[in-house]
Parts: C-alpha cells; sequence; structure tokens
C-alpha cells in the first residue's frame, strides 16, 4: 500500500505554502489549509515507521500503543478511501467515522492536533428523502409502527409491513391467510389455547398479528440492517448509547426503507427514513453531538 499511499499524499494532500491567518493547532497547521496534509502525512510516515508523532499524548487519553491502533485504522482506510479526504471537514468526518468506537476524548483531541473542525457541519448528506428512487434499490416498504423492544441494537431495527401493502398482498403464503382469519375466530369465542398455537404457526412463517387501534393487522416481519452503519454492540464501549438514540429515532414511528439487498444474516440492508428525514445523517448527527458534550 505504501507506494499507492504515498501518491495519494502527494497528488491530493501536498501541503500548501499560502499564508493563512486562521486558528493553528499543537501539530502547526490551519484547519484552513494544510491540516489535511499534515494528516496524510502523519498516516503516511507511521506506515513507514509504525511511530506516531510526537506530542499527541498532550491532547489525548489513551497511550502511545492505543495510538497506533489509531493509526493503523486510519492507514487501513485511507488506503481504500476513494478519493481521500481533500478538505478540512473531510477529513474531520474521515477520522469520526473510522474511530468512531474510540473514546470522545481521544477523537476530539486527535482532531485538535491536526486544527480540524468538530461541527454539525461535517455532515453533507441532504437528510430529506428522496423522491425517486435511488440507483441500486431492489423495492421499497413501507413499515407500521416500530416497537421499542425492535431494536437490537444501533444499527438494526425488526420493522412488520402490513400484507394489505401492494408488494406483499400477492406473496403471503395460503395457509399463513388461512390460520390467520382461524385465530380470529378462536379469539373472538375466547379459546385462547387455539389462537395461540394458530398465532405461534403465523410467527413461525415469518408474521405477526398486531393489534392496532383496536384493529387486527397481519403483518410480515423484517429486520433492517442501516446501510453505511456499524454501530457497536450493545455490549462494547458506546453500544448502549448508539441503540438508545436509535430507539429514541424510530419509536412508535412508521418508517420508509429503501432496500438494496441482503445480508449474510438474511437482514434487508437499505436506507430508513422517519418522518421524511435520513436516519443514518440523523444518527451520525447525533454521534457528532455526543463527542461534543
Amino acid at each position: 500500500m505504501g507506494n499507492a499511499l504515498g501518491f495519494l499524499y502527494s497528488h491530493y494532500c501536498k501541503p500548501t505554502t499560502t499564508g493563512d491567518s486562521g486558528s493553528v493547532g499543537p501539530h502547526g497547521v490551519s484547519a484552513a489549509n494544510v491540516g489535511v496534509s499534515a494528516l496524510a502525512h502523519d498516516i503516511f510516515q507511521f506506515e513507514i515507521a509504525s511511530q506516531v508523532p510526537d506530542g499527541l499524548s498532550k491532547l489525548v487519553v489513551s497511550s502511545k500503543k492505543a495510538q497506533a491502533n489509531w493509526y493503523g485504522k486510519l492507514l487501513e482506510a485511507w488506503g481504500e478511501a476513494k478519493p481521500p479526504p481533500k478538505t478540512p471537514e473531510e477529513a474531520s468526518s474521515f477520522v469520526i467515522q473510522t474511530l468512531k468506537r474510540h473514546q470522545k476524548a481521544d477523537v476530539k483531541g486527535l482532531l485538535a492536533f491536526y486544527g480540524l473542525p468538530l461541527s454539525h457541519t461535517l455532515v453533507q448528506t441532504s437528510a430529506s428523502a428522496p423522491t425517486s428512487l435511488p440507483q441500486g434499490v431492489k423495492f421499497e416498504m413501507q413499515t407500521l409502527p416500530v416497537d421499542v423492544k425492535a431494536v437490537p441494537d444501533g444499527d438494526t431495527i425488526t420493522v412488520y409491513v402490513s400484507t394489505t401493502d401492494p408488494r406483499e398482498s400477492s406473496n403471503v403464503p395460503r395457509d399463513v391467510q388461512l390460520a390467520a382469519v382461524q385465530r380470529s375466530k378462536a379469539h373472538a369465542k375466547k379459546n385462547y389455547t387455539k389462537a395461540d398455537a394458530l398465532h405461534k404457526k403465523i410467527t413461525d412463517a415469518g408474521y405477526r398479528v398486531l393489534n392496532l387501534q383496536n384493529q387486527e393487522i397481519l403483518a410480515r416481519k423484517y429486520r433492517i440492517r442501516l446501510r453505511g452503519i456499524d454501530a457497536p454492540e450493545s455490549s462494547m464501549p458506546y453500544g448502549k448509547e448508539a441503540k438508545e438514540e436509535l430507539a429514541k429515532l424510530v419509536q412508535g414511528k412508521c418508517l420508509r426503507v429503501l432496500v438494496y439487498g441482503e445480508d449474510r444474516y438474511g437482514r434487508c440492508v437499505g436506507d430508513v427514513y422517519c418522518n421524511g428525514k435520513f436516519a443514518q445523517v440523523l444518527l451520525h448527527i447525533a454521534f457528532i453531538s455526543q463527542l461534543t458534550s
């Protein structure tokens, strides 16, 4: 990767000699000119010498061993970036995304070391829902209100789609339709044992009968993996906060999901919109807010 990274450094991030009166970080660079170049230089030097820059420890809380781990991740991510960051805002977003599972104080200190900004303006993607389906979308779904218990972690949601939806209505298995009718009759006759047995048959098939506003709705179950979000597990650092942020965002809401495909666990990988706003962007903003708090 060395030659490739060296080319990217010299081609995209070669420091300029233009003077600048902006704020200067401890690395001797300004957020307005060569902070990106300094970051690229140190990543490039880390690949050669496996050493972190002097002075960084004054602004972060973790050990030099941990710092080396950061630069290893930054090195790998930089090599995969197409194109690599060119502006201070892009570099800040790159660092935050690459080191999002690390301590807030360390991420803030690393950004300050290079004079890079930390603010909500890092999020450049529009948070509005698209008016037409983007390229690569396999299908779209409109969900029923999300139960807060259906959020197991910070990047996965279990949702239900009514079988009255045009896409779903023609695909409901006949035995599921029949079991739903029989369950309703058994429940009306207070034969709860039979009703429960029929409901188990329905859920085993990937469906569920939901009671919404005193109306029973047969719905299909989907597990959604938020595209582009890799939240830590609930037991890991910041995992609980990530889960709570996602749950707060989607609880009780009907979601629009644009599905791009499936992952190896059978989850639909997609973009989620809540009240017309792009959930992934809102979660990114929330993460940045935690860093700055």
